[in-house]
């Protein structure tokens, strides 16, 4: 897929809305059983240990962001997946995550040199204008 060059408006605003849909901690956990299958509200709030209403707050969210497909059995509703990218986003950050937790054991240990935080810009003197 080709994504442009810089990001036009409209598209930044539906990558921020995803990122927003994604950051909530109940959500990823949703998700991450919805992984095994597909689950009732029923079957997701017995395995999060989260109310019921909880649950089904964050799963209409999930299904209106497109990233959960539902199926109506009877009485029961069924959720799965319906946006399996959203695992590969999940697996992006946890592997981010894992290479700086490594960085900052080999510094906490003294055998790295590595760093965490970005390097600062190279400094090159003051902006025209600003004083002080």
């Amino acid at each position: 897929m080709h994504v442009p060059r810089p990001l036009p408006d409209p598209l930044v605003e539906l990558v921020a809305q995803r990122f927003r849909v994604m950051g909530e901690p109940m959500r990823i956990k949703i998700l991450n059983r919805l992984r095994d299958g597909e689950a009732t509200v029923q079957e997701l709030t017995e395995a999060l240990g989260a109310s019921q209403q909880n649950v089904s707050k964050h799963l209409g969210v999930l299904h209106q962001a497109g990233v959960v497909s539902r199926r109506k059995d009877g009485n029961h509703v069924h959720y799965a997946i319906a946006d399996d990218t959203v695992f590969t986003l999940c697996e992006l950050v946890c592997g981010g995550l894992e290479r700086q937790l490594a960085e900052l054991s080999d510094l906490l240990a003294g055998t790295g040199e590595a760093s965490l935080a970005p390097k600062p810009a190279a400094f090159t003197g003051p902006s025209k204008g600003r004083t002080g």
